[in-house]
């Protein structure tokens, strides 16, 4: 496996968050997971905990993903995918999700709810033109 050239800094918030993961050697993102019980009724939507922070380099975004899996099985997708964390925030990661599905679907602390993926950005400024 290649070297990267960055790391992605992550501050466990509570004794009972879960470090992200990727699940294999090639998955492009890292899991992340519920660090809280809940359920989520059809059509309603929640913010899930994470119980992390993240400290993402200048120049890059994490993007917060729906897990395939859950959006298929379950209906479950997060609402604004991808939600994006930007470099200088370092508050809790939270989670939107919605439930899609015909049933409740309830979660407990440590079910893997959706993912992070690291993207690099252009930090360019924006130019008022007359024309386009």
């Amino acid at each position: 496996m290649d070297a990267c050239s960055i790391q992605l800094h992550v501050k466990l918030l509570t004794p009972t968050a879960t470090l992200p993961a990727r699940s294999t050697e090639n998955a492009s993102c890292f899991d992340v997971c519920a660090d809280m019980d809940g359920v989520i009724s059809p059509g309603d939507r929640l913010l899930v905990k994470s119980g992390l922070a993240v400290a993402v380099p200048r120049g890059f975004e994490v993007q917060v993903r729906s897990r395939s899996g859950l959006a298929l099985k379950k209906g479950v997708a997060v609402l604004n995918s991808p939600g994006t964390v930007d470099a200088d925030y370092r508050g809790e990661v939270g989670v939107i999700l919605i439930n899609h599905g015909h049933d409740p679907f309830a979660f407990k602390r440590g079910d893997r709810i959706a993912e992070l993926g690291v993207y690099r950005v252009e930090m360019c400024p924006a130019v008022a033109v007359e024309v386009l």
